[in-house]
Order: C-alpha cells, then sequence, then structure tokens
C-alpha cells in the first residue's frame, strides 16, 4: 500500500515561503512513469491542481503559481518538496500531495489513487 505524508508548517506569515514535503512510503518516486503532485483546496472553494514533479525529475506547474511555486525532490529520501514564495491569505488552504501515472509493467493508469492524509496551511501575521 503506498503511503504519502505532508509536513510542514500549519502557520506561515505574509510575504514568506511555504515549504511542505511529501514523504513517499512503498512505492519509489523514480518509477516510470509516475506523477507526484501537489493538490489544494482553499476554503469553501474547490480542488486545485498546483503541479507536479515527475520521475524523471521534470515539473510541471500551474499556470497562476508558476512564478512562485517550485516543486522538487530528494530521491535519497524518497521525497518530494512545494515551495510557495510570497504567500499571501490567498494561499490559505489544505494541501495534498498525491500521485497519478501509468505502472510501468502493468501499463495501468492510475488518477490520483493515494493521497496524503492533507495539511492544513494558514497564512496570517
Amino acid at each position: 500500500q503506498v503511503q504519502l505524508q505532508e509536513s510542514g508548517p500549519g502557520l506561515v506569515k505574509p510575504s514568506q515561503t511555504l515549504s511542505l514535503t511529501c514523504t513517499v512510503s512503498d512505492a519509489s518516486i523514480t518509477a516510470k512513469y509516475y506523477y507526484w503532485t501537489w493538490i489544494r483546496q482553499p476554503p469553501g472553494k474547490g480542488l486545485e491542481w498546483l503541479g507536479y514533479i515527475d520521475y524523471s525529475g521534470n515539473t510541471v506547474y500551474s499556470p497562476s503559481l508558476k512564478s512562485r511555486l517550485s516543486i522538487s525532490r530528494d530521491t535519497t529520501k524518497n521525497q518530494f518538496t512545494l515551495q510557495l514564495i510570497s504567500v499571501t491569505p490567498e494561499d490559505t488552504a489544505e494541501y495534498w500531495c498525491t500521485r497519478d501515472g501509468e505502472d510501468e509493467r502493468s501499463g495501468r493508469y492510475s488518477f490520483y489513487d493515494y493521497w496524503g492524509q492533507g495539511t492544513q496551511v494558514t497564512v496570517s501575521s
């Protein structure tokens, strides 16, 4: 059973940088052909896809956040990390890490099949 676990601060001040880490168990973040993704949900709003880092380390970001967002990884720890700079109260949300992609051996594609439990982030002074 693949497990993902988010970690990071629950409270960030405006203009600071938000860093969240997702630790993955029972799956390798370098395994083909998976996309390790961050998604958030602001209070009272729908889910927002933020971006991913794929099995090769390539990244894709939401156009609306591209100037502030970066996703990186540490393959030795099997973790991937979100960094969002210059946060504002509008970045207050529940943040999840998840994955989707195609299993190299079976060819089966799974859409966001495993999720972390989520972490609440509040941006406030």
